[in-house]
This record gives structure tokens, sequence and C-alpha cells, in this order.
């Protein structure tokens, strides 16, 4: 719509070329700021603006975002079907704060992981080589939370309104970062509005 600068949502001098591409105009985006600080029944309209993502985190984060059921769909990549598809590596897995040197325990977190790497590995190949459901099985019980899966995920503007209202000050890096991504989608005002109003806990 050719609005113009002077009635663009984003503040003048605006930084879109006069190409005929859509923009919000400060009205709408006026109204849709009273309705979403109004809360989510006045903001409802959030639930028609979808957004997807490929996210790839580890599955300790996936339990924790499968409880955001309503308003979101997901396909993953297969665990269970793909999870001899490549040789694991540590870079599979989220490990940036084991530690590798240790003077409490015997054997440092970091260590442990690149044995279980290792591990995961002789089972994959015996799986390859034999066909073995006992080695296909070790792969799959033995597997840490912090394997990274990438899902495409389909969401709303809603969803990510509850998402970073409690999840912006987590204590897992992964929600952080995840909000940090929110804070730079287009209009992402309409998605923040109301994060000052919850105390965080988590």
């Amino acid at each position: 719509m050719h609005i113009g600068c002077d009635n663009c949502a984003n503040r003048i001098p605006c930084n879109h070329s006069f190409d005929g591409s859509w923009q919000l105009g400060q009205e709408d985006h006026c109204l849709m700021m009273k309705l979403a600080k109004a809360g989510s029944v006045h903001g409802k309209f959030r639930r028609m603006i979808a957004v997807y993502v490929d996210i790839t985190a580890p599955l300790y984060w996936w339990k924790e975002f499968d409880t955001y059921k309503v308003g979101t769909v997901a396909n993953s990549c297969s665990t269970m079907h793909k999870i001899h598809a490549k040789e694991f590596i540590l870079d599979d897995f989220s490990h940036e704060h084991l530690l590798e040197n240790d003077e409490d325990v015997k054997t440092p977190s970091l260590t442990i992981l690149k044995l279980i790497v290792e591990q995961l590995n002789e089972y994959r190949q015996i799986f390859l080589e034999t066909g073995n459901k006992a080695a296909w099985w070790q792969m799959i019980q033995l597997l840490p939370s912090s394997y990274n899966q990438k899902r495409t995920v389909m969401l709303n503007y809603e969803v990510l309104s509850n998402i970073y209202q409690y999840r912006r000050e987590h204590k897992l890096d992964e929600w952080r970062e995840f909000c940090q991504w929110i804070e730079n989608l287009p209009y992402a005002e309409i998605i923040t509005c109301n994060a000052e109003e919850v105390t965080q806990d988590a």
C-alpha cells in the first residue's frame, strides 16, 4: 500500500522504499498496540499472525517448549528413525557449560560426554553392519538430553507473546536466545508490550 512516510507505523523518517510493498499504517499500529496491551482476549488478532521457523535445540529444551501445545505445529527430524543416519560428533550436543577440568569429581562431565559420543558411534557401526536391534536400543536409551534436534515449527504472535513473558529471563540460555530472536521479528512490540507486567520466577 502506498501509505507514505507520514502514515508509516515506523517513525518518520521510515526506512521503506516507496515500492508498493505492504506496510503497516500508524492508525492500525496504534489499534493493535492498544488491543495487545489489553490482554490475550482483546489481543486475539495476534493468533492470526503466523510465524514459521527452523529451530535446532537440545532435547531438554524441546521438553519445555512442548508445553506450548496450543497454537503450535512442529515437524521434527525423527530421532527414532534417523539416529543412525550420521556419525555422532561432540557438536551434535549442547555442551558449552560442561566442565573439562573439575577437581571435585573423579571424571569431569565433558569427558563423560566424549565417552558417550564414542560409545554411540560404536553401537552405530554395529547397527549399520549387522542390523542388530539391540545396538539400536543402546543408541536410543543412551542418547543424552543435550542432543540437538532440528524442528520446523509454526507459531503465532500470541504464542510468542506468552513465551516472551515467561521465558525471557529463564535460567536456560536457549530460552533467552529464543526471546532475543522474538525481539527482532517485525513489529515485535506487539508481542513484547506486556512483558514488564509479569514477574519471572523460572
